[in-house]
Formats: structure tokens, C-alpha cells, sequence
């Protein structure tokens, strides 16, 4: 089971390592539900992040990797996917969701009317981890600012988190993907609904209606939006 990582713990080990901890902004009309301040004044762009994330160093992920896969889809999305972290086919071509998982996921999208230029597809972690394993709790840790800045440019109506890693990290809890799948949760004034990874429902594929279901959710809140 991934090791519970906290908002407070992210903060915390950021500190350590001197980099700033950046909250996700909220969005006009709501109030933020955290007292910590964004490190950078202004709203980024994907590109800037994209540019710092290019040359990071934060973690020994860099040392293996190909190429940083930092995100790919519409910088205006009003939806947005979050896996885990790229596997070797990712960080071969710097993009995420490319193999067969990444085709389901396509299915997926394309069956509510959507298509991957509509929406935007990001991970916990920039750089694959060696032999497609987790991201550690400091791997995370460290990659997870990139993640919630890019959040923050984005200003997604909606989150859909794809498996337990990354519902986990990003909202700093230990739940069971089995049990919350389909419940939605919140992420400072974003809504996220969290459903199992592609990759988990190809092999598991008696599953997939379930996943068809919570894809229904994202449509109808993305409707009533």
C-alpha cells in the first residue's frame, strides 16, 4: 500500500530541500482552503512550468531518465487526467498515455464525445521510475509542485485521478481505489473523481464497466458545468 503522504509532509520535505511548496489557486469566485501563499506571483502558463520541469533535478529520477514527460493536451481543459508516471514507451516518446494503456484511456475519453486535444493528461511524477515500479513518497514529493502548478495554470473543471498512486499522492490519503472508485472527492475547490488506471483494467477487464460508469460521472458534471 503507498506510504500516506500528507499536504503537511509535501511542505515539510519541500522545505528541506529548498524548494517552495505552490498550493493550487483557486478559481474565480472561491475561496482558498489553505493559508499557504502560491511562491510565484500571477498566473503561469504550461510553458513555463514545462521549461523549469525540462531541467529539474529534484530526485534521482533524472539520473535514468529519457526525456522529462511533462504533460500533453489542451492548456484550457476542463478536464484533466492524473496517472502515476510514464513507463518506458512515455519516456521514450515524452508523452504520457501513448501504449496500450494509453489507448484505452483514449476509448475511455472519446466515448463521452471528448477527444485527447480536448482534454489534459499529466502525472505525479515527471520522470519514469525504474521497472515501472510506484513513485516513492520523496520521488512524489519532490515531482508534485510541477504537478499541482500545472493544476494551477490549468483551472480544470474537473480532476479524474487513474488508479490508487495517484489519488493517493495527489490528495494526501491512503484510500483504497476498490472502495472510492467513483466517489467524488475535492481537491481545494476542484472536483476529483477517481477511477482505476487503464493499465489495471486490461488486465482485470470484467472491471471496465465500472470505469464506464465513473467516465458517466465525469460527463455529467462536466455537463452541469
Amino acid at each position: 500500500m503507498t506510504k500516506r503522504l500528507t499536504r503537511k509532509m509535501v511542505a515539510s520535505y519541500l522545505r528541506e530541500i529548498g524548494i517552495d511548496y505552490v498550493p493550487v489557486p483557486p478559481r474565480a469566485g472561491e475561496r482558498t482552503r489553505t493559508a499557504e501563499t502560491p511562491a510565484r506571483g500571477g498566473r503561469e502558463t504550461l510553458e513555463e512550468i514545462r521549461e523549469e520541469a525540462l531541467s529539474c533535478r529534484r530526485c534521482p529520477l533524472c539520473a535514468g531518465r529519457r526525456t522529462v514527460v511533462f504533460g500533453v493536451g489542451n492548456p484550457r481543459a476542463r478536464l484533466l487526467f492524473v496517472g502515476e508516471g510514464p513507463g518506458e514507451e512515455e519516456d521514450r516518446q515524452g508523452e504520457p498515455f501513448v501504449g496500450a494503456a494509453g489507448r484505452r484511456l483514449t476509448q475511455w475519453i472519446e466515448r463521452i464525445g471528448l477527444s485527447r486535444g480536448d482534454v489534459y493528461i499529466a502525472n505525479i511524477v515527471k520522470c519514469r521510475p525504474p521497472g515501472n515500479r510506484a513513485p516513492l513518497p520523496e520521488e512524489a514529493a519532490a515531482c508534485l509542485p510541477f504537478l499541482r502548478r500545472q493544476i494551477g495554470a490549468i483551472r480544470p473543471a474537473v480532476i479524474c485521478t487513474l488508479g490508487a498512486v495517484a489519488l493517493n499522492f495527489l490528495l494526501g490519503n491512503n484510500d483504497r481505489i476498490t472502495r472510492v472508485r467513483g466517489k467524488w472527492r475535492d481537491l481545494e475547490g476542484v472536483p476529483v473523481l477517481p477511477t482505476y488506471h487503464p493499465a489495471y483494467i486490461l488486465r482485470n477487464a470484467t472491471r471496465e464497466h465500472e470505469v464506464l460508469s465513473d467516465f458517466d460521472l465525469l460527463a455529467e458534471r462536466l455537463r452541469s458545468g
